[in-house]
């Protein structure tokens, strides 16, 4: 049975459009505490939808670059301790301002978020990778 060229040739676009699928963007970085309610942190409501959130929801604001100009607004990510290995979902409901001190390449974690990883908040920052979901 003789394999055409054009039958190899679509055998591997779908093997390359399926490992394509497959791949997920793995980011590095560090979280950090934050704060979500009024009166906390930047004092401000959250970019994505203009309120305050509760320190007990699972909530992040991502540095700049990674919030994607609102791209990634109300989505979940999900994100991984590097000390640990545990991992949570939580909501992008923020942007940490990188032209404003925020450094690059953090997640801005909330209470809810930092115990549901395992992690002492008094720690302050810890290494982390995410993924979109």
């Amino acid at each position: 049975m003789a394999i055409t060229k054009l039958a190899v040739v679509a055998m591997l676009v779908i093997l390359l459009h399926v490992s394509m699928l497959c791949a997920v963007a793995q980011h590095h970085g560090v979280m950090t505490l934050n704060g979500f309610e009024k009166g906390q942190e930047g004092g401000v409501p959250s970019e994505c939808d203009g309120k305050y959130h509760s320190n007990k929801e699972m909530i992040v604001a991502l540095s700049t670059r990674w919030y994607g100009g609102g791209r990634r607004c109300l989505k979940m990510i999900r994100i991984t301790s590097e000390q640990n290995g545990r991992a949570a979902q939580a909501k992008v409901v923020d942007k940490c301002d990188s032209s404003n001190g925020c450094k690059d390449s953090i997640v801005d974690a909330s209470a809810a978020l930092w115990k549901a990883l395992g992690l002492n908040t008094d720690i302050g920052e810890v290494p982390v990778t995410w993924t979109d979901t």
